[in-house]
């Protein structure tokens, strides 16, 4: 084990000299305590005699000092992935940090996690040739005392590590084992014998290989009508939700938590203050999942960093979550990951990246920060698994730019490697309105990719819809600065009917309520037969205007209130509400 003499210590920062060898991104244990930290920079010091290097401390350095010893553990900064991950909350190195008594607090130096029991079923048998990445068995926890064995939310792999592979010489036979101990035995090529766990360690900084990937083909549904059928994201996509304080960034995130189609779900909480954070580990382990009536933590991993924590812990959290991420993809799973928020990440890059002393860029990021959001973003992806199977990353990351600066350094780089753009407005989070996204400022470039999926769903005009509503959307930002100056009575009857049918669909199908049950989510059935009710409704209200129809007539017409309130009056199946309110609308104007 390489050994180092502390010489310097700044905060989360320090830096030691050590005639070892040591390596970038090595995982090192400082002090007596053995605080985990990781080599960020290596140097030659001649006049000491011996290689320099600084080291980021992932805990809090109080009582550290010079001459304190500090080791090398010879691997990267790694994680355990395993099937005890489910269903629990941890924080940036995924130590927990919710359990039982023993576990209410984080001492100095942990590194260990819980060991629970899971019920081991073998899916080989001996002689079966393994490859890297392949399942083995699968795992479920084992119930406490009195308690039944119920079925697994989301089913559980246990994965051969990407590196590894050969023929089994050995397999456990079903039952109750922790998921460190030895469960299988390999012989590789070389002839060396290799012993697997139920789980395994893998480096947070190094994406999990695959075997190719894929194009996305179908969406990330998240039941909000805004974003699925004017803004959609690609299943394997990257998309970000800017917005400054008050917008709405946490509740969105936590709405599409909740309902979004994704397999696993994980939470990313970086950086946020202490009592947001809390509200959220409070509320998911409450919540009912829609698809399945049990406990939506069953298919969650929350990964909590609030900003009273060591600052150097939130820069690695955010890589922690996507690796965990690409673990349940490669057992051919679905996952979403919310990041709230990359600014807080993006601020503990310049906290440390300040205490190295290198030289800012803009806002006094450091001026690799547009590389390390690529490094991020990078890991979304459709993927076909080394095993043969199909999963997915989608990321998506809340920014929190001051003052709701969209031209802030941590914006301007996001929306260089996301295609989806979800901004929030101001304006509209303080008139109520949710979800609070501008139509005008946002974008989709999935939503080419997903118009196939949207005529296999029944409806192959969606595509010249959306562009309808856009247009229509944008052209009411106009005409209202014009109404401003002549007034609405002296504009002609077609403008007069744009802006009525755009204050239609702001109020009838991008507003949502979440207090309503029929509302809060919509299945694309329902936002199709919607999308298509409007339509038809701006084709006979331009036919009326056309001919002796005014538009006042056609904005007391009760069909409109009906119009409006249908997201909140009209739930999933009712196709028969649906087709009376289109029958009562086709009367209406030929009366």
């Amino acid at each position: 084990m390489s050994e180092a003499t502390l010489c310097w210590i700044s905060g989360p920062v320090l830096r030691a000299i050590s005639r070892d060898a040591f390596h970038i991104h090595e995982a090192v244990q400082v002090g007596a305590q053995g605080l985990l930290g990781e080599v960020v920079r290596l140097r030659t010091d001649e006049s000491r005699g011996g290689q320099e290097l600084t080291v980021q401390v992932f805990e809090d350095t109080t009582g550290l000092r010079p001459g304190d010893l500090l080791h090398g553990e010879g691997v990267a900064l790694a994680v355990r992935l395993g099937p005890g991950l489910l269903g629990h909350i941890f924080d940036g190195l995924l130590r927990p940090l919710a359990g039982g008594e023993e576990r209410n607090y984080l001492f100095p130096g942990q590194r260990t996690t819980a060991n629970p029991l899971f019920f081991f079923q073998p899916l080989v048998e001996k002689g079966r040739l393994l490859r890297g990445g392949e399942p083995f068995a699968t795992a479920q926890p084992v119930p406490l005392p009195g308690e039944p064995m119920a079925p697994a939310t989301v089913g559980q792999s246990c994965l051969v590590p990407p590196t590894l592979g050969g023929e089994v010489i050995e397999m456990a036979p079903a039952g109750e084992y922790t998921e460190t101990a030895v469960v299988c035995t390999l012989r590789d090529a070389t002839g060396q014998e290799q012993a697997i766990a139920m789980s395994h360690t893998w480096p947070v900084r190094v994406p999990r290989p695959v075997a190719r990937r894929l194009v996305s083909e179908s969406p990330l549904l998240t039941g909000q009508r805004i974003l699925d059928c004017l803004f959609p994201v690609a299943r394997g996509g990257k998309a970000t939700v800017p917005g400054g304080f008050g917008t709405g960034k946490t509740v969105l995130l936590e709405t599409i938590a909740k309902w979004c189609n994704a397999d696993v779900i994980i939470y990313l909480g970086c950086g946020e203050r202490g009592n947001e954070m809390a509200g959220v580990l409070d509320e998911f382990p409450r919540l009912e999942d829609p698809r399945t009536g049990r406990p939506l933590m069953e298919r969650m991993v929350v990964i909590a960093n609030t900003s009273n924590m060591p600052v150097a812990a939130r820069e690695a959290s955010i890589y922690t979550g996507v690796t965990v991420a690409e673990y349940f993809r490669d057992q051919g799973l679905h996952v979403a990951v919310m990041a709230d928020s990359t600014s807080r990440w993006a601020e503990a890059l310049r906290e440390v990246s300040g205490r190295l002393g290198e030289l800012p860029g803009e806002g006094g990021y450091p001026a690799y920060l547009s590389t390390r959001l690529a490094d991020f973003y990078e890991r979304a992806a459709r993927v076909e698994t080394l095993a043969g199977a199909s999963g997915s990353v989608t990321l998506i990351g809340a920014v929190s730019p001051p003052s709701s600066d969209f031209s802030e350094p941590v914006t301007t780089h996001t929306k260089r490697y996301v295609r989806n753009f979800w901004a929030l407005d101001r304006k509209r989070a303080h008139a109520r309105f949710y979800p609070a996204i501008d139509p005008l400022t946002s974008y989709s470039e999935d939503a080419v990719l997903l118009a196939s999926w949207w005529h296999a769903q029944g409806n192959p005009n969606w595509a010249a819809q959306r562009r309808r509503f856009l247009t229509v959307l944008e052209e009411q930002a106009r005409l209202e600065r014009m109404a401003m100056i002549l007034g609405k009575d002296a504009m002609p009857p077609q403008q007069q009917l744009t802006l009525l049918v755009a204050g239609l669909l702001n109020d009838a199908f991008l507003r949502q309520s979440a207090f309503s049950s029929k509302d809060r989510s919509a299945s694309p059935y329902k936002q199709n037969r919607m999308m298509g009710l409007l339509d038809r409704f701006m084709d006979l209200a331009a036919k009326a205007v056309e001919g002796e129809m005014t538009v006042e007539q056609i904005r007391v017409l009760p069909l409109l209130r009906h119009l409006q309130r249908m997201g909140e009056e009209i739930g999933e199946g009712e196709e028969e509400a649906f087709a009376q309110l289109e029958e009562g609308m086709e009367k209406a104007f030929r009366s």
